[in-house]
């Protein structure tokens, strides 16, 4: 039960701004002596810098780059982008007609369902979703206020010039807010970085490090080049990999389940059966 003498978090936040602040630094550096006097809590004030830093950031600082954006071509085949679509696990598709400028709209992995029940006039085209395309200089505190309303979840990302630039998706902004979204693939905390899945596969934190890697799968990666598996995956590309892609090193398979533009999280490694 609340003790009614005690004041609320409200009431001990108005306190502690009586002095009110006269820019953002000023605001920021109250609202970290409020969480040292124990008025807020570490989560509550990640929350709320995230919150003010996302009024201060533009879509370009966390978009998705156009080379790592996953189009489908509206002239393929559906058999031959299907393959596609299963391996990266996307929920949404940008749907190109004659080259990666022409957006004409999204496809949604769900819609294909239709097909897969045998649908006989099913048309790609007539499923696709319209495009929203917002400039790259757009706010994100804007731009999340235009996905609640519109309750779109992904935006096509122009260049001045109207070239497309990349993507965003509501996600990634809400990511800079409340920090990083987990879903099924993420791991407990207090679990270990290597986790044994059904098939002889395992599930592996990306940031682990080398010798624990070698150890549990009796490797003998070097771990000059790189500290970790993520390390040793992005050595092997050249590049930072995209969510679904696979690639073999030295008789292991590596799978990315999670990655986004900046970096790697997840990974399924098994041997593959000769």
């Amino acid at each position: 039960m609340n003790d009614p003498a005690r004041p609320s978090l409200l009431e001990r936040l108005s306190a502690l701004l009586m002095r009110e602040p006269s820019d953002r630094e000023q605001l920021v550096q109250l609202l970290r002596s409020a969480y040292s006097r124990n008025l807020l809590d570490a989560d509550a004030l990640s929350i709320i810098e995230g919150a003010l830093n996302v009024s201060e950031m533009q879509v370009r600082d966390i978009m998705i780059p156009r080379s790592q954006v996953d189009f489908i071509d509206i002239n393929e085949p559906i058999e031959s982008f299907i393959p596609r679509i299963i391996a990266t696990a996307h929920s949404r598709f940008p749907v190109i007609d004659q080259n990666r400028d022409d957006v004409i709209g999204v496809l949604l992995a769900k819609d294909l369902l239709r097909h897969y029940a045998g649908e006989e006039e099913f048309n790609v085209r007539e499923m696709l979703r319209p495009a929203v395309f917002v400039p790259e200089a757009k706010r994100l505190n804007v731009l999340l206020r235009e996905f609640r309303a519109s309750r779109n979840h992904m935006a096509i990302v122009v260049d001045e010039y109207g070239g497309v630039s990349g993507l965003v998706t509501i996600e990634d902004v809400l990511e800079q807010i409340v920090g990083e979204i987990e879903d099924e693939y993420d791991f407990d905390e207090a679990s270990d970085n290597i986790i044994p899945e059904p098939g002889g596969r395992f599930r592996v934190k990306a940031l682990t490090q080398i010798a624990d890697f070698n150890v549990a799968f009796g490797t003998h990666f070097s771990d000059e080049a790189a500290d970790t598996v993520a390390g040793l995956v992005i050595a092997h590309l050249g590049r930072l990999p995209k969510r679904g892609e696979t690639l073999t090193i030295e008789g292991l398979r590596f799978q990315v389940l999670r990655a986004d533009s900046r970096r790697v999280y997840t990974l399924l490694v098994d041997k593959p059966k000769t």
